[in-house]
């Protein structure tokens, strides 16, 4: 059992440093947070943490490493991802000010345009599973840190705990930025963070595909 936590605490550690690190994810969820607010960056953050389920899967059964050794199918993989990204920056590109600026931190959350809850997981979802990098993220995990022998349900067990961080920390990140205080500092000019997220999300797009 103790070969187990140390492996665990190993997989613990390098969870914390990739999700922490700006990528497809982060820059969502910002623009979700900062587009449509608390209530619908949380839900993002839900689909987020649902699609690690879909790489735990896939690791466990092998694709991972099929995806990674079929040239042809990891480029499919990877411009599938970029034209959705680059789909969701088209949409935070054409933010612009609101018509009626709102004066209180809680008028501003309910003027705020909304998407259904459905859409908003979907998108998190989506950003997360069709993100290459999180496949090799995976792939590395399941073939260089988790032994071989280690017992399926430990693995799941691995997977839920990976899913409920990840979906722990954008919900955070979530909070973070619709407190009254960011948003008041964010304020009428929110919408240029939105932009900043599409440029992001068209320079990460780019990387995929270069």
């Amino acid at each position: 059992m103790s070969a187990y936590i140390n492996e665990f605490l190993t997989i613990a550690l390098i969870h914390l440093v990739a999700v922490a690190s700006p990528g497809p994810d982060f820059a969502v969820v910002v623009r979700h947070s900062v587009a449509y607010g608390r209530k619908i960056a949380l839900y993002t953050s839900l689909g987020v943490g649902l699609a690690i389920f879909l790489h735990v899967g896939y690791s466990l059964v092998g694709l991972s490493m099929l995806i990674k050794t079929t040239p042809w199918l990891y480029t499919t993989f990877s411009y599938a991802a970029a034209g959705y990204l680059i789909y969701l920056a088209i949409g935070a590109l054409r933010s612009g000010p609101p018509i009626n600026a709102p004066q209180t931190a809680q008028t501003q959350e309910v003027d705020k345009p909304l998407i259904s809850v459905p859409k908003a997981i979907g998108v998190g979802f989506l950003t997360n599973g069709l993100n290459p990098k999180a496949t090799l993220f995976f792939l590395s995990l399941f073939t260089a840190i988790i032994n071989v022998e280690t017992p399926f349900m430990i693995k799941l067990g691995y997977g839920v705990y990976l899913s409920l961080a990840t979906t722990a920390w954008f919900c955070f990140l979530s909070y973070l930025l619709s407190t009254s205080k960011v948003a008041k500092l964010i304020g009428e000019k929110g919408y240029w963070l939105d932009r900043t997220m599409g440029v992001i999300l068209i320079g990460l797009a780019v990387k995929l595909v270069w």
